[in-house]
């Protein structure tokens, strides 16, 4: 089994920092979809690849991981880079 962590960014419509500070841990696919050849679904018969684990920090998905005999890939989130700017630049 192989899984990726990482933290989960915020979504385009929040704007507050919930569960922001959390790590996921998400199973990645071990097989192709299909899609159902009478209703045209998308489906697979990897269950794995529903389980979505949340820890509250990094150090503790890597431990899950490690305690549950699963390869992970971390990836680090980006540097949180905020652009100050006055409400006059506006009108500049």
């Amino acid at each position: 089994m192989s899984a990726r962590i990482y933290q989960q960014p915020k979504h385009a419509m929040q704007s507050g920092k919930a569960h922001t500070d959390e790590w996921v841990l998400e199973f990645e696919q071990s097989e192709a979809r299909f899609a159902d050849p009478l209703m045209g679904w998308t489906g697979s018969s990897d269950t794995q690849s529903q389980v979505r684990l949340t820890f509250p920090s990094k150090d503790a998905a890597r431990a899950y991981a490690a305690k549950c005999g699963i390869t992970a890939r971390i990836h680090a989130t980006p540097p949180k880079r905020l652009k100050l700017q006055a409400y006059a630049d506006n009108f500049r």
